[in-house]
């Protein structure tokens, strides 16, 4: 790799590959800005659990100046370098590799060493699809990493409808933010789809869920009747909490949860920056929604004639998945979380902590995310997110399950 056009070649060249801690190819130029130059000072720094690894930027196709090239691989290198920290196993190898591209972005970090047992015994991998038991949901398996949480108002101004808005103030939701960076350091797995009716039945007939809703959805179009593998809906956050009962004492775990909104959000964007996982609009052959959200001045869709079904719909149908193969994250049925709802983001730094704030609370309104088959696109967005008490059943709600992973070492 040639960085002789780049003046700040020294700061970026200075790693290879992230490596496993007890670090058999570690580059020296890497440990001597950790601090540690010697091979016993090394040994004594491992002893004492500090982890190593090494990051790789590649700027050969940098089509910039020397200071953004420096700027931008700096910020990447120390980004993914605090991820490593934290998600780094031992005897785990974690690769992170950092392209910087000619348009000067970089790729999101990429952990997909990491290896996890499930109940069987087997052992799975980032984006790997596993099931615990013949009526357990489907389960992708999520990298680790980190995200930007949340949106900055204008992001929302197409469905900001509300009426205590000043003359002259602009359309947006505060709720949304303040955008803040979170790291995922509680490795999970996500339900690739909305736990369907037919799961829920399961659940019903085994005793473990006391409550049966029906079938029959209420939209404009009138009452109709669900088909095929829906997601279960009208079920509340207390109905749920029997499903996720009755599915740990299944699988002889404690794993299975609801997740957190930033575990959710994480989940929904995929690594991807943009308003929604494929981009900066989603179209109706990827989410079931009713409207593309342009607002008039009254307060109303001004485009509902999208042929929508107007109803949940089954979810093998559509091209409806996100870059790591979650379906209808976006719109469908709203999707219940554990998180309580806060008029802003806690701007917690990560994961474990959205967990831990969620837990400590007993009973609260709870955030749902995700849109549905009755609102507009613009309430799919990842960072889109609503309120309801625990013990509200809705039509338009379900929800989507996590569970957390064990380490295969």
């Amino acid at each position: 790799m040639d960085l002789s056009r780049f003046d700040a070649a020294p700061l970026i060249a200075f790693t290879a590959t992230m490596e496993t801690d007890n670090g058999t190819e570690t580059d020296g130029r890497f440990l001597r800005r950790c601090g540690v130059d010697r091979a016993d000072e090394r040994a004594n720094a491992q002893a004492s659990g500090f982890r190593f690894g090494c990051l790789h930027v590649d700027v050969d196709q940098m089509d910039h100046s020397p200071i953004r090239a420096w700027k931008t691989a700096i910020r990447s290198v120390w980004r993914a370098f605090r991820i490593a920290m934290l998600t780094c196993k031992k005897r785990s190898l974690a690769k992170i590799l950092l392209i910087a591209g000619t348009t000067g972005a970089i790729a999101t970090s990429s952990l997909g060493q990491e290896v996890y047992t499930v109940e069987n015994g087997r052992e799975i991998r980032p984006l790997e699809v596993f099931q615990d038991c013949p009526v357990c949901p489907e389960m992708i398996v999520l990298p680790l990493g980190s995200f930007m949480m949340g949106a900055p108002p204008e992001e929302s101004a197409p469905v900001d409808v509300r009426l205590d808005r000043k003359p002259g103030e602009p359309r947006g939701r505060l709720t949304e933010g303040p955008v803040h960076e979170v790291v995922i350091d509680i490795p999970i797995a996500m339900g690739r789809n909305e736990v369907t009716h037919e799961e829920w039945a399961v659940c019903v007939a085994d005793g473990g869920c006391s409550y049966q809703p029906d079938r029959i959805v209420s939209t404009r179009k009138g009452r109709n009747e669900v088909v095929g593998r829906s997601p279960v809906n009208e079920v509340s956050y207390l109905d749920i909490q029997e499903y996720i009962a009755w599915l740990n004492e299944k699988t002889g775990s404690d794993a299975y949860r609801l997740p957190t909104e930033a575990e959710w959000e994480y989940a929904a964007r995929a690594g991807a920056n943009t308003k929604f996982a494929q981009g900066d609009i989603l179209t109706p052959d990827q989410a079931n929604f009713i409207s593309f959200g342009n607002i008039t001045d009254q307060g109303v869709f001004s485009d509902r004639d999208l042929n929508s079904p107007f109803m949940p719909i089954s979810v093998d149908d559509l091209d409806a998945a996100n870059a790591w193969g979650l379906r209808h994250i976006a719109g469908n049925v709203l999707e219940r979380t554990l998180s309580c709802w806060s008029e802003r983001h806690l701007g917690l730094a990560s994961s474990s902590q959205y967990l831990a704030a969620a837990l400590q609370v007993q009973s609260c309104d709870r955030v749902g995310k995700g849109g549905a088959f009755n609102a507009s696109m613009y309430t799919a967005r990842p960072a889109n997110r609503g309120r309801a008490t625990e013990d509200r059943r809705s039509d338009i709600a379900g929800f989507r399950i996590v569970k957390e992973l064990e380490s295969g070492d």
